[in-house]
């Protein structure tokens, strides 16, 4: 049987290495040395995410004014929730850029290329749906990847990108439930 100290001293933070960690650029606040090579190419992805939530919003805005037809008040009314809601990821997205020591991309020229998902014009009720349920699923597909490249390089944006994927898994249950009807 192992002695308890054994195991203590196993899972002891190495002091040295905090404290060399903690007081170098001390401009780069919460970014320590830990985060690497993969600070810029994380930036990036979330910027690529921003642009793709930018986009949505636009969508969903666009939907939201000109549904029209008997059901439209209610998918209307929900397309108005899921806008806010890609909005405050939105505003998630360029925070975690400015923690991370990148600048958050909201150049209106370049959206729609670097946005994952499409912006549409479609006027029929059920086509907004689907043109949203797409890009729904869409989002959730990239944030899945991006959850999974970013691994244990970087916690926080994972944990934060976990829980916009939840919201986006949401959106589509819900438009996928709007689409039967």
């Amino acid at each position: 049987m192992m002695h308890s100290d054994t195991h203590a001293s196993a899972l002891q933070l190495d002091e040295a290495a905090l404290r060399q960690a903690a007081t170098a650029d001390l401009d780069e606040g919460a970014v320590t040395p830990a985060y690497g090579p993969h600070r810029d190419a994380i930036i990036a992805l979330l910027n690529d995410a921003l642009a793709t939530e930018l986009v949505c919003v636009l969508r969903y805005k666009r939907h939201y004014f000109t549904a029209d037809g008997r059901e439209s008040p209610a998918i209307a009314a929900e397309f108005l929730v899921h806008a806010n809601e890609e909005a405050a990821h939105a505003d998630l997205l360029a925070q975690r850029i400015v923690q991370l020591g990148g600048s958050p991309d909201f150049s209106p020229s370049t959206l729609l290329s670097r946005s994952h998902a499409q912006y549409d014009e479609s006027s029929d009720l059920q086509d907004m749906v689907r043109a949203n349920l797409v890009a729904e699923r869409i989002a959730v597909e990239a944030y899945r990847q991006m959850i999974h490249l970013i691994g244990d390089k970087d916690p926080t944006t994972r944990r934060m990108l976990e829980g916009i994927l939840a919201d986006e898994e949401e959106h589509a249950d819900e438009l996928k439930d709007w689409l039967h009807r």
